[in-house]
């Protein structure tokens, strides 16, 4: 028993003077840092931030100025929360800030980080910046992949004409969830998710997944001892997502490579449309690219997929590290939202008439409760599509 309190009492005597070294070596060499609030030991500001981290950081800045300094855990950070100062981080500084952090999650979610989005600033990530604006997402590849989207947005409002017949209610954020998957997997890989339901629910669960490891906080990302210490599992979560995520996408890459041999044999590949995919494959197997694409290449890119020019509002980043997607989502958000105002009239569930705006937890700003609403034709007799 001696021994154990002995034990514990240098444990606390090495852990207390190995913070009381960084504190005091932090602010010896930070002398021109900008405003921040009082940090506690090993955890930084990030008692501060719960439990919504953008209306945290909101009150924060208007109590210190548009930019202050935190830190997350150990990991120290910057906030700039006003135009003027976006400006300056993202276009007169912008080389210096052009690399993305990496956490466990990111980083092994994306074979490490060979995707787009969590790939270092670098050779491989202005090759992939190139390939998506003239290839991948460019404006010839959204003109030939326009009827998909049609298509979809058609299947959409399809089913809300039925459920308005019939009078009944509809989980908005959870249809718009499975057009935008069945949009982007046909666009990527020539299939809808949905087709059959069991799979599609699978893929579904994957991706809500992935979100939610991607932007649940882990300890070992931001307290420093616990860098090598998987405190809640989440070495194991992630291991068990991308092992399901890898044997899905080997398989429709097994699929796409035989279905492009038979063409290929037949001599009438020139015939066929290809999906994003086949553009990915294109590279890969093309011996004269300026970088060679990976099999674990295409895999990260395919798993982690306004235009912010004033900097007051930057739904899609801004700079040399925008979202490649931004002509995309902007094409595909108007059309549809355009289509269920214009088709529809829409009556709020519950609530007494109002719409409840609370915001969630997560990565993609989710909502707290679902939207349920009741849609109304405006148009009788309903037109066809």
């Amino acid at each position: 028993m001696a021994e154990v309190q002995e034990y514990i009492m240098f444990f606390l005597i090495w852990l207390i003077s190995t913070i009381l070294i960084r504190a005091f070596f932090r602010k010896r060499s930070s002398p021109h840092l900008p405003p921040s609030p009082l940090a506690l030991p090993l955890i930084g500001h990030l008692h501060l931030l719960a439990p919504i981290p953008h209306q945290a950081l909101a009150k924060l800045s208007s109590r210190y100025g548009p930019l202050i300094h935190l830190y997350l855990g150990s990991v120290p950070c910057i906030v700039a929360s006003s135009p003027e100062i976006c400006r300056e981080l993202l276009k007169t500084h912008e080389s210096s800030f052009s690399d993305r952090p990496q956490t466990a999650a990111t980083d092994y979610l994306t074979y490490g980080s060979q995707d787009f989005s969590f790939a270092p600033y670098g050779p491989y990530w202005k090759f992939m910046k190139k390939l998506c604006m003239s290839q991948l997402l460019g404006g010839q590849t959204l003109d030939l992949l326009q009827p998909v989207r049609r298509h979809e947005i058609k299947h959409l409002i399809e089913f809300l004409s039925v459920k308005a017949k019939g009078g009944e209610s509809v989980d908005i954020g959870s249809e718009l969830i499975r057009m935008t998957s069945n949009m982007i997997s046909r666009m990527v890989m020539s299939r809808r998710c949905s087709e059959d339901e069991n799979e599609a629910g699978g893929v579904r669960k994957l991706v809500q997944e992935t979100a939610e490891l991607t932007g649940k906080f882990n300890l070992s990302d931001y307290i420093w001892f616990c860098k090598n210490l998987d405190l809640q599992g989440f070495g194991k979560r992630l291991k068990e997502v991308r092992d399901r995520f890898d044997e899905m996408l080997e398989k429709i890459i097994d699929e796409h490579q035989n279905e492009r041999m038979k063409l290929k044999q037949r001599s009438e590949e020139g015939e066929v449309e290809k999906d994003l995919l086949d553009i990915l494959l294109d590279i890969a197997e093309d011996g004269s690219s300026e970088i060679k694409l990976t099999r674990q290449n295409i895999k990260a890119f395919i798993l982690l997929d306004v235009r912010g020019q004033h900097y007051h509002f930057l739904p899609f980043g801004s700079g040399r590290r925008g979202c490649p997607g931004t002509s995309l989502a902007l094409l595909v958000v108007q059309t549809t939202l355009a289509a269920m105002i214009q088709c529809f009239e829409w009556k709020v569930e519950e609530g007494n008439g109002t719409v409840d705006m609370e915001e969630g937890a997560g990565i993609t700003l989710p909502r707290a409760h679902p939207l349920i609403c009741v849609p109304v034709a405006r148009l009788n007799p309903f037109p066809l599509m």
